[in-house]
């Protein structure tokens, strides 16, 4: 299937076979993209980090699903060409757009977005400098698309692009119906062979309509498939992404890596350009208590849950625990308690508190009804609904090494006392 005119930058005779998409058509110019240092070293980072812990067959790369994210964000803008956008995009936007689409994630570090808590640049300013660098600047260009607009079009704080159909590309690439989000959800839910992602994308690219000013709008008939996306992420949380070895592993590495940046052992430049080995091998040259930890990781060697809760069921629980430095003093209150308990020492590098981020679903969508565009729509995923999923995922963590955890005769009462870490004033 060739796109349309205005998105064409060329003939589309480069075909890579995806699992989840099928056949996935490239120009030459975006083919060379994808043999770039900067995008093979998305190949070397997986998708889901330590997920394959939990869900062996969830070793899909970063490479595959910026592919797939390419795919999907070209079906898009075909469709929304068709309807109307053509009023209001040109060749150039439309093919940075998708070179947008190719690159969005350049700029991710390994360990998925567990690491976005760390004193670090995020993912999207990243991305924005890798593609206004060599090489990717000059292939960019090749391809027909201008980098600053590709750059603008995944960081909004660019400088210098403010345009109306900047802010229109920026809206469809990550927004409620994004092809960011069609393609992650699909994704990991065949790799870990759970149902729970899986989406209707034929039936929502027949139903988006452009919207000069929001990206995409819903006719009131496909509200469904916006009610499928917000529910499939809900699930994938429950599931897969906030599944506790999962959660345990990436927070003993960013309880490693933060240990590291705070006391300067380790810079963030030296973090930006690391894939799934490299970051342990940054790790592994310096010398202090917490590289154990994150070492341990890579042996598959967890820390043991020996206390977990529902956030409100914490009697005095403070929000400055959610910080890493507010963790930190709950951990070393927690090592306090954990010696008196066993009756020797217990180091607070031997201890882990782990609280998930209080996501966000995007559930605001413009949808098309017969009195015109509302921007909430006649969704049940009301703001209430979501912040009950979100609440009922969110479960603090009390982990500690294996040996610790072993010493650990009667919990019951530990449970109780650990329950007080969280309240730091």
């Amino acid at each position: 299937m060739n796109p349309s005119a205005k998105s064409a930058g060329g003939p589309y005779t480069v075909a890579v076979r995806d699992p989840v998409w099928g056949h996935i058509w490239l120009t030459d110019d975006l083919a060379e993209i994808t043999r770039s240092d900067p995008f093979l070293r998305l190949s070397r980072i997986k998708q889901l980090g330590p997920a394959e812990f939990a869900y062996p067959g969830a070793t899909h790369t970063r490479a595959a699903h910026s592919l797939g994210v390419y795919h999907v964000a070209r079906r898009m803008l075909d469709a929304l060409i068709a309807r109307g956008a053509d009023e209001w995009v040109t060749p150039v936007g439309c093919r940075s757009f998708l070179a947008a689409a190719l690159l969005h994630d350049i700029g991710h570090f390994p360990f998925t977005h567990s690491l976005k808590e760390l004193p670090l640049a995020n993912h999207e300013s990243l991305t924005a400098r890798a593609i206004l660098a060599e090489p990717l600047k000059t292939m960019i260009g090749r391809c027909g698309a201008d980098p600053h607009l590709c750059a603008a079009i995944i960081d909004e704080d660019q400088p210098g692009v403010v345009d109306g159909e900047r802010a229109f590309f920026s809206k469809i690439l990550s927004g409620v119906l994004d092809p960011d989000k069609l393609d992650y959800l699909n994704r990991d839910a065949y790799f870990c062979g759970v149902p729970y992602g899986i989406q209707d994308a034929d039936y929502i690219i027949s139903q988006i309509l452009p919207d000069r000013e929001r990206g995409i709008a819903l006719p009131a008939r496909a509200i469904m498939a916006l009610e499928s996306v917000l529910f499939s992420k809900y699930l994938m949380y429950r599931a897969v992404y906030w599944h506790r070895p999962v959660r345990v592993a990436t927070a003993m590495m960013k309880k490693s890596l933060h240990a590291a940046l705070s006391r300067g052992l380790i810079s963030p430049e030296e973090l930006y350009d690391q894939d799934d080995v490299g970051i342990y091998d940054v790790i592994a040259r310096r010398d202090y208590p917490e590289r154990e930890v994150a070492l341990a990781v890579r042996k598959r060697e967890l820390f043991r849950v020996i206390a977990e809760y529902a956030l409100d069921e914490i009697p005095r629980y403070d929000r400055a625990v959610e910080t890493l430095e507010g963790r930190f003093v709950a951990e070393t209150r927690a090592a306090g308690y954990l010696t008196a308990a066993i009756g020797e020492a217990v180091d607070v590098s031997a201890v882990l508190i782990d609280i998930p981020e209080n996501i966000s679903f995007e559930s605001s969508a413009c949808v098309i009804g017969d009195t015109g565009a509302t921007p909430e729509g006649s969704t049940v995923f009301t703001r209430d609904v979501i912040a009950r999923f979100v609440s009922s995922i969110r479960v603090a963590r009390v982990a500690v090494l294996p040996a610790v955890a072993a010493r650990l005769a009667e919990k019951g009462q530990l449970k109780r006392q650990l329950a007080e870490c969280f309240a730091l004033r």
